[in-house]
């Protein structure tokens, strides 16, 4: 077979050296998920933000009621809100998604996260574990970027969190009105569904938000046309009077009252436009004004240390003037760990991203994904020149990734600046598999994976025999003998070896710690945190909607509390 040949070539390189197979493990299906190539699909209709400005065009002082820093998954849905009763300030370090077709459309998805311009709505980042991850810089955040499955928490987690469970309900309708959809499932999804159920991940709960345990459709954010739909949409539902967003705003630092109160008190803002020019923006006079940081889970700790809040000794070494020893500020950071398997198809299948997932009893999510022609060959650019092999030849490998991700996770790392500048990345750890129920949970999640792909569902996408050189990447694998006798301890050098981001990470300003229930940072008044930093845990089997969700509800519970509603 002429696939065969390719793949046999593919491997005969990345078997040169162990240290690039490892690499190449992580970015041939990393790169694959990304390069899903799509549809066409009719053009946007672009809303027409009457409060959205850029940077530049800010005045050099002004004051509002709420300052939001970060206009993403969060900031978006919580400005909105807000906005219906008070003046609000968005600060959004990026652009807009609008007219940018890499974001808009699924027949482009994976171009925005390859492109590492200074300008790109993705800006990369690689962990200190060597995992290469992003985090978005455009309004709306990473649903602008991400592979659009929508799927609410578990009630557990709502009832751990301390949540309303009727208003997070009504919080959740409130966005998926504006952003989610059912997806069509066709032949490839299908298998693996029916395999998950084969295999013994049920009950079957069809199409369902709800998280439940057993194999379901969940939703995605990508409409019928394959036009994405982000949170930066859920601001139709702000008062365009009240609300102000600014683009390409790069706060440096949050301003404080020290004198003359009890407890610090955020009083403003610092923020930069494109031209270099500084902005200070202050709260309005009124103790139930604030500044609320939804920087997400790599800007929000970050934010709060450039500011002098965290850990003494750090910030000290950073030549940062303490405001307030708060030691927990970049903890507990956690990256759910994702290993996938490449599945070789004998015939072709549909483009598709995340629709089936199987959540199991003991902790992994199974998921899939697959197109005509993951183009793997695009992975090389990511790759320093040493490593690149351009005479590869990728083209005619057609199949899908059935991946799994586990629950939690357990195993927990941190963050740490690496200079004053907001615009560059800090350092960050994530610890992958360093406990040991997560790497087990890995072992099972692969077990999982390689019974489905040797069910009876899934017989008409594998081929019967592969060659052993695949068994050993087990990138690109089927029903081999190696693979289906192999050892606990060779699956989890399997999961260290070939680990990967799906961009769930969390934590940073944990609830309990950094934050209180009500997300108000613990020792400062009049200063908050609501974005994914604060979980201890990511909700569901993919956080977007749980992000969205807290967005509108911290932002109706905001405007409670200020009129003792």
């Amino acid at each position: 077979m002429e696939w065969l040949l390719k793949v046999r070539a593919i491997f005969f390189v990345l078997l040169s050296s162990s240290m690039l197979v490892q690499r190449r493990l992580r970015f041939v299906a990393f790169a694959a998920i990304l390069l899903l190539h799509g549809f066409s699909s009719s053009f946007e209709q672009v809303p027409k933000y009457s409060f959205v400005n850029q940077a530049t065009s800010a005045q050099a002082s002004s004051s509002y009621d709420y300052i939001i820093i970060g206009g993403g998954t969060a900031g978006c849905p919580l400005a909105a809100t807000l906005s219906q009763n008070a003046t609000v300030l968005l600060l959004e370090r990026g652009g807009t998604p609008y007219g940018n077709a890499n974001i808009t459309y699924l027949s482009s998805f994976g171009k925005s996260l390859r492109d590492d311009t200074d300008t790109s709505p993705s800006q990369r980042f690689v962990s200190e574990d060597g995992v290469i991850n992003a985090r978005a810089r455009v309004l709306g955040g990473g649903s602008c970027i991400n592979a659009g499955f929508y799927t609410r928490a578990a009630a557990n987690y709502i009832a751990a969190a301390g949540w309303d469970p009727k208003l997070v309900n009504a919080s959740y309708q409130w966005v998926e009105k504006m952003v989610a959809f059912q997806p069509e499932v066709k032949q490839w999804q299908s298998a693996v569904r029916d395999g998950l159920l084969e295999v013994g991940v049920g009950p079957y709960n069809g199409f369902t938000y709800d998280h439940f345990i057993g194999t379901k459709i969940g939703g995605t954010i990508f409409d019928a046309d394959g036009e994405r739909h982000t949170a930066a949409d859920l601001l139709k539902y702000a008062d365009p009077k009240r609300l102000t967003v600014l683009l390409h705003a790069t706060v440096y630092k949050i301003l404080f009252k020290t004198s003359g109160t009890k407890k610090t008190v955020a009083a403003g803002v610092i923020f930069r436009d494109v031209r270099g020019n500084l902005h200070r923006a202050y709260l309005n006079p009124n103790t139930k004004n604030e500044v609320i940081v939804s920087a997400g889970a790599i800007g929000s700790p970050q934010i709060l240390m450039l500011s002098g809040i965290g850990p003494s000794s750090h910030l000290q070494s950073n030549n940062i003037s303490l405001v307030l020893n708060q030691p927990f500020v970049g903890q507990g950071m956690s990256d759910n760990p994702m290993n996938a398997i490449f599945v070789p198809s004998p015939k072709p299948v549909e483009i598709s991203l995340i629709q089936v997932v199987g959540i199991t009893t003991f902790g992994s999510y199974i998921e899939a994904a697959s197109g005509e022609n993951f183009a793997p060959t695009s992975s090389l650019s990511m790759l320093s020149p040493k490593q690149r092999s351009p005479a590869l030849d990728y083209d005619g490998l057609q199949g899908g990734f059935i991946l799994e991700k586990i629950m939690g996770p357990l195993s927990k790392g941190d963050l740490m600046l690496k200079s004053r500048n907001p615009d560059e990345n800090p350092s960050v750890t994530f610890n992958y598999f360093k406990e040991a129920e997560d790497l087990q949970r890995c072992v099972q999640g692969m077990k999982v994976i390689r019974s489905v792909i040797a069910s009876k569902a899934f017989s008409g996408f594998r081929y019967n025999a592969l060659p052993q050189e695949l068994d050993f990447l087990l990138n690109i694998t089927a029903n081999s003998s190696i693979n289906q006798f192999m050892v606990d301890s060779e699956l989890e050098s399997l999961c260290k070896d070939t680990v990967m981001t799906i961009w769930h990470y969390h934590g940073g300003c944990q609830v309990g710690k950094v934050v209180d229930s009500e997300y108000k940072v613990i020792g400062v008044d009049s200063l908050r945190v609501v974005d994914g930093s604060t979980f201890l845990d990511s909700p569901g089997t993919n956080p977007q909607a749980t992000v969205m969700m807290l967005g509108r509800y911290m932002g109706v519970r905001i405007l409670q509390e200020r009129f003792k509603v």
